[in-house]
């Protein structure tokens, strides 16, 4: 006679010990999503700080050559009459130059600005699958 042998039935015991595995492993892999995420937004915070850090660099030389211009434009002012003013008086030189390095030093900090608003350093997508998944385990009772 063929008897057909089905497989014990599992006690409670293996099916808790099976939902606390199914949970760590569930935790683990949470740790590993949040572990790369987190090393995601600090390679973009990195890229942001530089071009903050430019910026920051260049509107401060900009802002040092603009106050060298208005030492020259008050030498200047206290030229003599009858000095030739065909060509570009120095204090109109480093204002040219202060007002390139100003333009691009404003620009490089918006542009970190920016970059820092488009993320945040919290690990968003690992917050929210860790809710889905509370609210899975707490709906599935």
């Amino acid at each position: 006679m063929n008897e057909v042998h089905s497989p014990p039935e599992p006690t409670f015991t293996d099916l808790a010990r099976g939902i606390v595995n199914d949970i760590g492993d569930l935790f683990r892999q949470e740790v590993r999503f949040a572990r790369a995420e987190i090393k995601s937004d600090l390679s973009k915070t990195r890229e942001a700080g530089t071009v903050l850090a430019l910026g920051v660099g260049t509107a401060a030389l900009g802002t040092f050559l603009f106050a060298l211009m208005l030492v020259h434009l008050l030498h200047w002012l206290s030229l003599p009459t009858g000095t030739d003013p065909s060509s570009i008086p120095l204090w109109g030189c480093f204002g040219i130059v202060s007002a390139v390095f100003l333009a691009t030093g404003t620009a490089l900090l918006v542009s970190g600005y920016k970059m820092f608003q488009s993320f945040t350093l919290l690990p968003e997508k690992t917050a929210q699958t860790v809710k889905e998944n509370v609210e899975w385990i707490v709906n599935s009772k």
